[in-house]
């Protein structure tokens, strides 16, 4: 005979699991910014019982911003503030004259970064690893008092033993290496780099350690920026990972095209306030002074502006910057992304330029390294080619470019793509330029893509087989986790 307690089990439980639904739902409800997300979320909340609000407990819940708050309150004063002790060159009247209606566009980046344009730049974009590496390497070599060093992925190969070496040897002639890998990232080759460079005398953190159960919340919330600063003055950003596939005259076997920047001036300043937060924030060590931020003088032509973004308080910054890039363009927006997933306010905002008028060129990879992106992108497509957007498919290697240019003034140079990862769950960094000659440049790489790829059609989007059609739309509809 079944006791008390075995008969009342199945209520129990059941009672238990709605309950746990109710409070993830309410949860969401109140606190998704995004409508679609938070509906999601709460039919997998009921449509999964007990796991569903598990789920939701590790990966749908934000807890970063309130432990950076947290963080940056205990922290020295004057490195909680980007802008503290520092001597930004703001030039917003200059820019007025030289850039006509792409003043405007200053204007919506100031006021969603609250960070100052900063006059006097240098920037030099650098193809693939074969012309990057190098010149990051004699940057590191010649480093003289400190080198900060963040990168998403840090594999065990060739290249990565080149650049631990040259960071051994920068920390053998007395200077202060900080290197911080993404504990994700860190993994995509064994044994991890983090080990190998801790034996050479290398100061390292991972950003974020996932592994364990109690640290699962943090999964998803990636530290994607690619920031290396030499001396405070010099630096490199971009969407290259440390690894042998962006070497393309070794013939890898995953070969990887992409864009590097080396960049000089003053706004080298915001780039390494970044850097200097994000490593607070995983080591609780203060960078600050003259070794870290000097005094930095005008180099080059280049009006720039740094843009962090990340789920916490620098949340939504990036979409904003796109949306203002594309509402503000007069006659023509150049796009090159690996990653093609705009959300429903981007594709109406590239649509309505391209029915402007204006020239809208979109340039992804062929072939992507993660299908299941290519599927939902391709699902999505018609709704641009409907308005009159281009899209170009380049061949391989897999182009892992990403590169945005405005009317052959303003170019957006940095590590994230357009996708729901890089805007709302990755931390990003991209700095904003004003420069006709450097859009002009960056114009023609793309336009050199253009050239080598083919152009999809409307014809060819709508003449997919249904199975396949049917493949990118449940593609399509797992878009914001992807």
């Amino acid at each position: 005979m079944l006791s008390v307690l075995e008969q009342l089990r199945p209520a129990i439980i059941a009672t238990l699991s709605a309950l746990l639904a109710v409070i993830a739902s309410a949860h969401a409800v109140m606190r998704k910014r995004d409508s679609r997300a938070a509906l999601g979320w709460v039919g997998v909340i009921w449509l999964v019982p007990i796991v569903g609000p598990v789920l939701y407990v590790l990966l749908g819940i934000n807890r970063i911003e309130r432990r950076a708050k947290a963080l940056r309150a205990g922290l020295p004063v004057g490195l909680g503030d980007r802008d503290a002790g520092t001597d930004w060159r703001a030039v917003g009247v200059e820019l007025m004259e030289a850039s006509g209606h792409l003043g405007a566009l200053a204007r919506v980046v100031g006021q969603v970064t609250d960070s100052p344009l900063t006059a006097g730049n240098h920037v030099e974009p650098l193809q693939n690893g074969d012309a990057a590496f190098p010149a990051m390497l004699e940057t590191i070599d010649s480093a003289e008092r400190s080198l900060a060093f963040s990168t998403y992925i840090f594999d065990h190969d060739e290249t990565g033993e080149t650049f631990a070496d040259a960071l051994q040897r920068a920390v053998n002639r007395g200077v202060a290496v900080r290197v911080l890998i993404d504990s994700i990232g860190a993994r995509y080759s064994w044994p991890s780099m983090v080990g190998q460079l801790r034996k050479r005398g290398v100061r390292v953190a991972r950003f974020m350690q996932a592994i364990l159960p109690w640290r699962m919340p943090f999964f998803n919330l990636r530290n994607h920026r690619k920031i290396l600063v030499a001396d405070g003055g010099v630096a490199f950003t971009g969407g290259m990972n440390v690894r042998d596939g962006h070497v393309l005259a070794k013939g890898p076997r995953r070969p990887i095209q992409d864009l590097q920047f080396k960049v000089e001036g003053p706004v080298v300043q915001q780039l390494m306030w970044v850097f200097a937060e994000d490593w607070a924030f995983s080591t609780k060590e203060a960078l600050g002074g003259d070794l870290w931020f000097p005094r930095l003088e005008e180099v080059g032509a280049v009006i720039a502006r740094g843009i962090p973004d990340g789920p916490g308080e620098d949340f939504d910054k990036m979409r904003l910057t796109l949306l203002g890039g594309v509402q503000t363009a007069e006659y023509r927006i150049c796009i090159v992304t690996p990653y093609f997933l705009p959300d429903r306010d981007l594709i109406s905002a590239l649509a309505v330029a391209a029915m402007r008028g204006v020239e809208v060129d979109i340039v992804l990879p062929s072939v992507n390294n993660q299908p299941l992106v290519a599927w939902a992108s391709t699902a999505l497509l018609w709704q641009l080619l409907e308005r009159g957007c281009r899209v170009f498919l380049t061949p391989p290697p897999f182009d892992h470019t990403k590169l945005m240019v405005v009317d052959d003034l303003w170019t957006l140079i940095g590590s994230a793509n357009w996708d729901p990862r890089s805007l709302r769950l990755n931390f990003e960094f991209n700095v904003e330029c004003y420069d006709r000659e450097l859009a002009r440049s960056m114009t023609q790489l793309a336009a050199d893509k253009v050239a080598r790829a083919s152009q999809t059609t409307q014809a060819a989007v709508d003449g997919r087989s249904v199975p396949v059609r049917l493949r990118d739309g449940v593609a399509r509809l797992l878009s914001p986790y992807l």
